[in-house]
């Protein structure tokens, strides 16, 4: 049975880590099963959307597979084209979904990190635990967190490495939205779906703008803004959206 699963549901891929037993911890096969499935996706125009998500509903990822990295696959988890499962440094330019279905602790909440939005499950936590180990968050944890909540309360999750739990987590907007178990992937497609309806080129470029210019001053901000509007005002989906509009009708995207 495969250790990565997809499924495509429109113009949303979901990919599913399937290691239940394991608490869907990364070993060197779901690594390079992302690095292969996100090289595929970031290729493929009919692809708008990915949720990222877990097997069984105890753990959306517990990290690396710690028997697989002493067996060898050390490469293999952390080495891979994106940098550990394939996405923590990877620069991956259609909006990510994790649908957070248990535990996302160590590697599998710096995988959760590394999408833009996060539906999560009500028993679901989150947390770096590392320091525990007498090790440190080295795949992206300690660089996001402090982007995503106040640097002080991520400072402390990162130095006591006690986890919080899905309600605190979204009352400081770490996650999008918290649901019950049964209604997780309808709430993440649903999500995909309100996303998947606008212009795929512009909502590409919007997320592009977000994540570049809010690491820089307004001046240069300004810049990343200005130099992204005439590829998306030029495209044939700027004149599609004005012309549905116009004839009061859904428009038909082709990501031109």
């Amino acid at each position: 049975m495969s250790e990565l699963l997809r499924e495509r549901r429109g113009h949303i891929e979901i990919l599913t880590i399937n290691r239940p037993e394991a608490r869907n911890a990364i070993n060197g096969a779901v690594s390079k099963g992302f690095t292969a499935a996100f090289d595929e996706l970031e290729a493929d125009d009919d692809c708008w959307v990915v949720v990222v998500t877990g097997a069984g509903d105890k753990a959306f990822s517990a990290g690396m597979d710690l028997k697989a990295f002493a067996a060898g696959e050390a490469g293999d988890i952390m080495g891979a084209k994106g940098g550990f499962a394939g996405i923590a440094q990877r620069a991956f330019a259609k909006p990510l979904i994790a649908a957070v279905n248990g535990s996302a602790l160590a590697g599998g909440c710096e995988i959760m990190l590394s999408c833009d939005l996060v539906v999560a499950v009500e028993g679901a936590k989150f947390g770096i635990p590392e320091v525990k180990r007498g090790l440190m968050a080295g795949a992206g944890g300690l660089i996001r967190l402090p982007k995503r909540i106040p640097p002080a309360i991520a400072l402390e999750l990162a130095l006591t490495g006690d986890p919080i739990d899905a309600r605190r987590a979204l009352e400081l907007g770490l996650v999008n939205r918290v649901v019950p178990a049964g209604q997780l992937m309808e709430e993440a497609l649903a999500l995909a779906g309100t996303i998947a309806e606008n212009a795929p080129l512009a909502v590409r470029a919007s997320k592009r703008v977000m994540k570049e210019a809010g690491e820089l001053p307004d001046a240069q901000g300004w810049k990343v803004n200005n130099a992204a509007m005439p590829e998306v005002f030029g495209s044939a989906d700027a004149t599609e959206g004005a012309v549905a509009f116009a004839e009061k009708r859904p428009p038909r995207w082709t990501g031109k």
